[in-house]
Formats: structure tokens, sequence, C-alpha cells
């Protein structure tokens, strides 16, 4: 099942679980599947992250061109709050946001197109995340803007003094700072 958000080509994906007593088997990419809907994309890296603390923000980040990406983002263990961010020069949504719960018992999933930024806020210890990317980590290309920007004004469910960051995202520059590398396309 995909459910549209506020935000342009940012779409909950819902795959269907089949349970019994044993646990679920799920189908957490099939290509075909969303190629007949009309999205089309060819991802070449897998991602997984652990965050041991709830708590944990890890975001706003990007990857500019010509090494953006976009993403497939779901939770294997826990559960976060995940942001997409519209970073594209002359969007009528440009910065504006969208958030989803996100969690291994829900199993939804969030896509990403490149042109967002992306984050998330891990709401349970020891969350492990997992996510594919249509290219791959290019360290001249990442980038990050705070995720506590007051331009953007995310609410991330939980205050900005007790989010646990990393170096990076605690020095990121500031939403009305950033010469964004993305245009709108319609």
């Amino acid at each position: 099942m995909l459910e549209k958000t506020s935000l342009d080509g940012v779409i909950i994906v819902e795959p269907k679980r089949f349970q019994d007593d044993r646990g679920f088997f799920s189908e957490t990419w099939n290509r075909q599947a969303l190629a007949d809907v009309g999205i089309e994309l060819d991802f070449l890296q897998d991602n997984h992250s652990l965050s041991v603390n709830a708590g944990t923000v890890r975001g706003l980040h990007y990857q500019s061109p010509p090494h953006a990406q976009a993403k497939l983002v779901r939770v294997g263990r826990g559960s976060i709050r995940d942001v997409a961010v519209d970073a594209r020069v002359g969007s009528p949504t440009y910065g504006d946001w969208v958030s989803v719960d996100l969690s291994a018992e829900n199993g939804r999933q969030l896509l990403v197109p490149s042109g967002y930024l992306h984050g998330f806020v891990t709401q349970e210890p020891n969350t492990e995340v997992n996510y594919k990317c249509t290219d791959y980590y290019a360290p001249d290309c990442d980038g990050s803007i705070r995720f506590d920007d007051p331009d953007i004004r995310i609410d991330w469910g939980l205050p900005s003094s007790q989010a646990i960051l990393s170096d990076k995202d605690a020095a990121a520059p500031s939403f009305a700072d950033f010469d964004s590398p993305f245009i709108y396309e319609k």
C-alpha cells in the first residue's frame, strides 16, 4: 500500500505482512511492484544504523549532485520519527517537512526522493534503521543542516536539549545559510 504525503514524491510504503503463530513474512522491496505504480528507482547501496540510545538524532542530511540520493527507509528494530524536508529551490513546498513514525512493529517505510533533506530521531533504545540508496556515498557531496533549525521548526517529539547528536550534526549550518544544490522540476 502507498500513501502520498503533503510533499511531492515523499511516499509512505506499507508492505503486506503475512502473519502466523511463528511471526511474519514481508516483502520489503519489489522493483516491479513499485514500477507498476510509476516509481522506478535503481538502488545501489544499502545502509544499516544502530542507535543505542532513544533520542539519537541523525540528520538533517543530504548528498548533493552528481551523487544525490533517494532513500527508502525502514526500521528493523525499535522505532523512529522519520523526517523529510523539501530542499528543492523553486518548489512550492520549499522548506516544508513531513514526519512519519516508522517502527519494526508497524513495518512502514518512507520513500525520500533526492532533493530532500532527511533525518530521524530514535524513539527507543537499540533502534536499527535500514535504508536503500540510489547512489553510493560520496564524502565530497555529503552535507547537513541543523536538525533544530528555527526556520524549519520540525517537531522531533523531544526538546532540542535532549537530542543526542554527532559532532557533525551539532555543527551543521542553518537552513537560511544553505545554498541548495537541488532545483525543483515540474
